[in-house]
């Protein structure tokens, strides 16, 4: 092994464009994809379509905390012409 003494210095050059993004940069919030749809389609969709698309597409949802108290209730099923928009907006931030 070598030793060296407290005065030596190394030198590194970094180029940070080269670096990867690192996952919390690669992630829209649910009202960053709910403002880019808006002004893209002046459409609105809701947070249950955009995380049953997440859900669809394999993406980390978190949990859903405002549950219903009734044994069966009625889960609207995001429209087919939503769902196209929300997989636009999620491969415009990159997360699919």
């Amino acid at each position: 092994m070598s030793q060296q003494k407290p005065d030596d210095t190394i030198e590194i050059d970094l180029d940070l464009d080269e670096l990867d993004a690192t996952t919390a940069e690669t992630k829209a919030t649910y009202e960053e994809i709910k403002a880019y749809i808006w002004d893209k389609h002046h459409l609105k969709v809701s947070s249950l379509y955009i995380s049953q698309i997440k859900h669809k597409c394999g993406l980390e949802v978190g949990q859903n905390y405002n549950l219903s108290k009734s044994e069966n209730p009625k889960v609207p099923k995001c429209p087919p012409e939503k769902e196209a928009v929300i997989m636009g907006a999620l491969k415009h931030f990159q997360m699919i």
